[in-house]
């Protein structure tokens, strides 16, 4: 029956088969990864950066409210947006997964916004407070890091996901060069209502050019009980997130006054931390993403959560002298190093650790541990600066990374991405 004539309908066709080279390519973006990627990391940022930007001047421009004098309620001002968060990251997980995460990305964004207007009305401190709270109430972080993992195969989602963890420590650094700038001439006011432009563009960007949501699994949120939501994987991701935040932000209750020491000026400080920040995205691009690949990913981790300790202990050091710029520069290049790894890999690795149906609920416990390590680390970062002076503040961070390394020894990664070899397809009978 001529089966080797290939116009013939019944002919063989020849075997298809993909081979091994694909991981370069596979390992690879597609179009609809890369706009869900960037139009996400955009729509985080944009919030981050407006809630960065009044870090460094809250407290110097809360002092000309009414109320402003008392320091216990200009800290609750500007800590009641960490503890709202904290709250709430679960509940707006749930709400994620039973009715999609569009819509609580955007519901929280219009809370934020709604917060950020009150905040730049407030007449004195009480409703400041209040705005920041409401603030607050848009707890979209577990929503956002879901859909984007819902966007992407598993071999780019710690890619995708580092632009998310990697902008806050850039969204970060930025902030303290345009924050007091923009105080300058609009005050907290301005900054505020910035932000809620801002949250504004976030909702736009969610609307019209991240792409849509895949179908969510029908009762997919009914099927998850709480007990798989603390397996002994993801609880010791939320151990981690927990004590890296904490210690980021207590660092950076004494890191200014060393940079002061050291002969920078205060309004300088963004110079030095955004070239330390980028510095860092490049080593964490040369090493998580190949390493990750391979399915090194836990030496690793391990060696950053190793290497953050090291620069608390080596600050520490630094704190009982003088200190220097040049040492300082160095070691708060090596503390983005660890942080921007560890920052990247953590929610990838939920999100995959995450039960069927419950990935928002997941990464709501996730986020919930990181608000309140931001807590704690400001509340407690101040507390141990008071009381343990500057040396004693660091000790107690390098033991806490000290705590996080023994907790995420036995830690088990999993195995690196297989890109399948697809099988010839059976001759058929003529």
């Amino acid at each position: 029956m001529g089966l080797g004539h290939n116009k013939h309908p019944f002919a063989l066709r020849p075997a298809v088969t993909h081979t091994q080279a694909a991981p370069e390519t596979a390992s690879q973006m597609t179009a609809p990864e890369r706009r869900a990627s960037f139009s996400l990391a955009t729509v985080y940022g944009l919030r981050m950066l407006g809630l960065f930007m009044v870090l460094p001047v809250f407290a110097l421009e809360a002092r000309r409210y009414p109320g402003g004098e008392d320091a216990a309620a200009m800290g609750l001002a500007l800590g009641v947006y960490g503890l709202v968060q904290a709250v709430l990251q679960i509940p707006f997980g749930l709400a994620a997964d039973r009715w999609g995460r569009k819509r609580v990305i955007l519901f929280g964004l219009g809370l934020f916004a709604v917060g950020s207007l009150i905040a730049a009305a407030a007449a004195d401190l009480h409703t400041l407070a209040w705005g920041r709270a409401m603030q607050g109430c848009g707890a979209v972080s577990a929503a956002v890091s879901a859909l984007l993992a819902d966007q992407t195969r598993e071999v780019v989602r710690t890619k995708a996901l580092a632009l998310l963890g990697g902008g806050i420590g850039l969204m970060f650094a930025l902030s303290l060069v345009v924050g007091p700038w923009l105080s300058q001439w609009a005050g907290l006011p301005g900054l505020f209502n910035l932000t809620a432009l801002m949250a504004i563009a976030g909702m736009a960007m969610v609307l019209w050019w991240t792409p849509p949501e895949p179908p969510m699994p029908k009762g997919g949120a009914a099927r998850v009980r709480w007990p798989q939501l603390f397996s002994t994987d993801l609880l010791r991701l939320y151990v981690g997130v927990f004590v890296l935040y904490a210690v980021q932000f207590a660092t950076w209750v004494s890191m200014p006054a060393l940079l002061v020491q050291a002969g920078v000026a205060q309004a300088d400080h963004g110079w030095v931390y955004l070239p330390t920040v980028l510095l860092s995205f490049v080593f964490m691009g040369k090493t998580l993403f190949p390493l990750e690949r391979r399915g090194r990913l836990r030496p690793l981790f391990l060696a950053c959560i190793a290497g953050v300790m090291l620069v608390q202990l080596a600050l520490l050091w630094v704190s009982l002298g003088t200190a220097q710029l040049w040492v300082l520069a160095v070691l708060l290049f090596f503390f983005f190093c660890g942080f921007n790894v560890l920052e990247a890999s953590q929610p990838s690795l939920a999100s995959r650790f995450a039960p069927r149906g419950g990935r928002g609920s997941a990464l709501g416990v996730y986020n919930t541990l990181q608000s309140l390590g931001i807590f704690a680390g400001g509340a407690f970062g101040g507390w141990l600066a008071k009381g343990g002076g500057t040396p004693g503040l660091f000790l107690c961070c390098a033991l806490s990374m000290g705590v996080w390394l023994a907790v995420a020894w036995a830690m088990v990664t999993p195995p690196p991405h297989v890109h399948p070899v697809a099988k010839p397809e059976p001759a058929q009978a003529a």
